[in-house]
């Protein structure tokens, strides 16, 4: 009933919500995705996305479509890789940044674990900037972290990061801003600390922890504000506003080794890659649940 070509560039775009990102991911021209999108809507009778100046949305119709688009998919994938009859084997070493511990990225990996039982799959959660430099260092075949600077990448999907807290927290404009934060390279971390710096408002560490639960624990208590992806808020926590300065945008990225260190990795880190792509949703759109 529905191209699955139309169907995956659906998903590009609803990940990114951009139409040029998810062109740049497909290697597509925009024009192209603009097509495939429009003729999809066509065969549907329904609008998927709503598109203005200030950017690009899912309608109620393109969330519904987002669960339908998965399923046809996967069935899809699922059937092509028995009829042809090839099974992937070797070591796999993933690496994925502490934001992901709440969301239903396990989902994903026990999917792929199923359909590819002989992949040795290898999970290292880590800070972002340390999956960076693991990557660099050939320790890592497959990343799943936020992007660093102008690294290279392809985007899962981009989203803003908030200054949160517990809702009963109050902020004095005339004290510093307590912070909790991960420790250096956290680049959340870096990145509140920038900007804040560049606003003039001083600030003090509340509490540094290396685990997303840590923070979480302490932001939960009072103790502070933390940097974290709106799409990501976890429970029991609320975006704080308070006079705090914009932190800006974050692309979440899939970034692959050098396989010419690893050329046995290469085939389970690109199919690990097209499932964390298809189901790159589910990793904002189901945190907390």
């Amino acid at each position: 009933m529905y191209d699955p070509v139309q169907l995956r560039t659906f998903l590009a775009v609803a990940q990114t919500l951009s139409f040029t990102q998810a062109a740049r991911r497909l290697g597509l021209r925009q024009s192209t995705v603009s097509q495939q999108v429009r003729r999809l809507e066509d065969a549907t009778g329904r609008r998927l996305f709503s598109r203005d100046t200030h950017g690009v949305e899912l309608t109620e119709d393109g969330e519904a479509m987002l669960g339908f688009a998965r399923s046809i998919l996967d069935a899809n994938e699922r059937a092509a890789a028995f009829f042809a009859g090839t099974r992937l084997r070797g070591r796999l070493r993933f690496g994925a940044s502490e934001d992901f511990v709440l969301t239903r990225l396990p989902e994903i990996l026990e999917a792929f674990r199923h359909e590819n039982p002989e992949v040795d799959l290898e999970l290292t959660v880590e800070l972002s900037g340390t999956l960076h430099a693991m990557l660099a260092d050939g320790k890592l075949d497959l990343v799943l972290a936020k992007r660093s600077g102008a690294s290279r990448g392809t985007v899962v999907w981009r989203d803003d990061l908030v200054w949160i807290g517990a809702e009963r927290l109050r902020l004095d404009p005339d004290q510093p801003v307590p912070l909790i934060v991960y420790p250096p390279p956290g680049l959340t971390r870096a990145r509140a600390l920038e900007v804040l710096e560049r606003e003039g408002r001083a600030w003090r560490i509340a509490c540094t922890s290396t685990s997303l639960n840590g923070l979480i624990a302490a932001a939960r208590a009072g103790l502070g504000v933390m940097a974290h992806t709106r799409g990501l808020i976890p429970p029991g926590l609320t975006r704080v506003r308070a006079g705090l300065p914009d932190l800006g945008g974050v692309d979440f990225v899939l970034l692959h080794g050098d396989d010419r260190r690893r050329a046995s990795a290469r085939g389970p880190a690109e199919a690990l890659a097209a499932a964390v792509l298809a189901g790159g949703d589910r990793l904002h759109r189901g945190a907390g649940s």
